[in-house]
């Protein structure tokens, strides 16, 4: 509690330094509220989390523009998806209205709702320090405007709209109240290195419901650290590319969670090296190993029971193998932990629904949180 305390003063103090506006009203045309009386913002001239990298070819990118080519074109095509990020502000103002423009006009997938898939998502600090949920913007088309809230208390305070999680972002502006102050964020937290997240579909976010339930974002939340969630949803294969580009983040924890991408013979072939190469490049950074969750019909299905245990089998293999030669900094982290046995946490057996993506954050914080530099 005294440690809550103290950092709820901080915070609390940052915010009243904040100048009134930092960020210019964009040129944007007449919001379909005509009564609202908004002014816009470019969430370019806020802060935006999760973004690793600068030279991207699009400023939403999740690698830089040199991965063309130089990764599997499933990985760059799937990078230019705005998994994990946030746009971060402070504002008073009585209401948020978020336009965004997306890539693809697929805003929906077969097993994943379009809130998850193309949508934002919208929370707010509240005065005792915790992020809460405040509304949902639902992506109808490839160009969306929403009014996500118009009734919210006076007071400047802390937001994050999470973008599109399975589509491209094209841009994002920000319309409030026109008498309303706003300023970028002041969390201390956005200074602090990232925790980044590597993975699969699952890491992706498939199949959370809304954008801000992708389980890194949980994280993200819960330990108050920017993250970067690179996930490649049937692409998490620990190439060695991937390893070099990791290694170019100034990162305070790497997370990898690979495994539901890669099989036995996979997991032999690449595993050690690509932890070998991070670790060469980021002597001191703590490597989280994350095997793959168990499959919720595998209590039916034997070729999915096989499939968790071939896999695990070599990992924990590759593991004994690199703390046999040394390496350190490593935590593993068991598969069977990360769903549960009740079968009630996935969307198909394999992608979690946000309780799975809950029971993750849930194993994985505590893990995380204590490797963290202060």
């Amino acid at each position: 509690m005294p440690r809550t305390i103290s950092c709820r003063f901080v915070f609390a103090f940052a915010l009243t330094c904040f100048a009134p506006f930092v960020a210019q009203a964009a040129d944007v045309p007449h919001t379909t509220f005509p009564k609202s009386n908004l002014k816009w913002y470019d969430a370019k001239d806020l802060d935006v989390e999760g973004r690793a990298f600068n030279d991207t070819k699009a400023y939403y990118d999740r690698l830089p523009g040199k991965a063309e080519g130089v990764v599997p074109d499933p990985v760059w095509s799937l990078s230019r998806q705005s998994a994990g990020m946030c746009v971060r502000f402070a504002a008073d103002t009585p209401a948020i209205v978020v336009r965004w423009k997306l890539t693809s006009p697929t805003v929906a997938l077969p097993h994943m709702a379009a809130t998850g898939v193309s949508g934002v998502d919208l929370y707010g600090l509240t005065d005792e320090g915790v992020w809460r949920w405040i509304a949902v913007g639902k992506a109808l088309k490839q160009e969306n405007e929403q009014k996500l809230v118009s009734t919210l208390p006076p007071g400047l305070r802390e937001y994050r709209v999470y973008l599109p999680l399975y589509n491209g972002t094209e841009s994002v502006h920000i319309g409030l109240a026109a008498s309303a102050k706003i300023a970028r964020s002041a969390d201390p937290a956005l200074k602090k290195k990232p925790v980044v997240f590597y993975g699969t579909s699952i890491m992706h976010g498939a199949c959370a419901s809304r954008t801000g339930m992708a389980q890194s974002s949980i994280i993200g939340r819960r330990i108050g650290r920017p993250v970067v969630n690179l996930g490649f949803s049937g692409n998490g294969r620990m190439e060695p590319a991937l390893a070099q580009l990791l290694a170019e983040i100034d990162a305070d924890c790497y997370v990898l969670d690979t495994l539901p991408n890669m099989e036995a013979k996979l997991v032999k072939e690449r595993a050690e090296a690509f932890v070998l190469a991070l670790r060469k490049a980021k002597p001191n950074v703590p490597i989280v190993l994350v095997e793959d969750r168990t499959y919720a019909d595998g209590y039916w299905v034997p070729s999915r029971r096989e499939r968790n245990e071939g896999s695990r089998k070599e990992f924990k293999a590759a593991y004994k193998r690199l703390l046999d030669a040394g390496v350190t900094g490593l935590t593993y982290v068991e598969g069977d932990q990360l769903l549960r046995a009740d079968g009630e946490d996935t969307v198909d057996g394999s992608h979690p629904t946000d309780l799975g993506f809950m029971r993750y954050a849930d194993v994985l914080t505590p893990i995380i949180k204590p490797l963290l530099k202060d």
